[in-house]
């Protein structure tokens, strides 16, 4: 798979900046959602540059030794333009994990040293963005661009997650991230939510009425 052909597509339509957007952290019961956009320059790609990144896809598809090397070769990348925007537990709560990432994507583009001329979204479509997009479900195994996000995102907010298990280590975040297994549901139950959880997701939502299934 040709894995700038959307990127080309945009090129011939006479637009040449252009940023991948992807998310990571929509799912757990615990942490914030973080959204990355990355924009490649142009002549960087079509120069031969993205060879220096064969091998970058999905994040999920790497393991987390190549996700980190690639994480450190994008930000030493004079070429590759970063930036990321996190939306924690309350705010989640209290607007919705759909708006929150779609908040955080918008907040991630605007972060970038100029507006994009178009923003590759992986996924379904994102309303508010501050730029033209073009949604493409599983982008981020298609677009370099979305891959690069999408390890911008996922390494981010696994750090993250990292740091709230030296604090809390009863709860495993450093194995799970804060997805719903049920060792963390167990832990839950046990010692009862954190601040960092997100009191509207079941089964910590349920808590109140002593449903939590474990």
């Amino acid at each position: 798979m040709d894995m700038l052909a959307f990127e080309k597509e945009a090129w011939e339509s006479g637009l040449f900046f252009i940023a991948g957007v992807d998310e990571a952290g929509r799912g757990p019961l615990a942490g914030p959602v973080v959204a990355a956009a990355v924009a490649f320059d142009c002549d960087f790609l079509e120069n031969g540059g993205a060879e220096t990144f064969a091998g970058l896809t999905d994040s999920k598809a790497l393991t987390e030794k190549k996700r980190e090397s690639f994480f450190e070769q994008l930000i030493d990348c004079p070429s590759a333009h970063t930036a990321f925007a996190v939306i924690g537990p309350d705010e989640i709560d209290s607007i919705n994990i759909l708006q929150a990432t779609w908040k955080a994507m918008s907040a991630a583009i605007s972060g970038l040293d100029q507006l994009p001329d178009l923003a590759l979204v992986d996924g379904n479509p994102v309303r508010g963005l501050p730029c033209k997009s073009q949604s493409i479900v599983k982008g981020d195994a298609k677009s370099l661009s979305i891959a690069a996000a999408s390890v911008i995102a996922k390494v981010t907010r696994d750090r993250m997650m990292l740091e709230l298990d030296k604090k809390f280590p009863e709860y495993g975040f450093a194995r799970h991230k804060g997805y719903g297994t049920k060792a963390h549901v167990a832990a839950i139950h046990e010692h009862g939510p954190l601040d960092c959880h997100r009191k509207t997701f079941r089964p910590i939502s349920e808590l109140n009425q002593g449903e939590l299934d474990l």
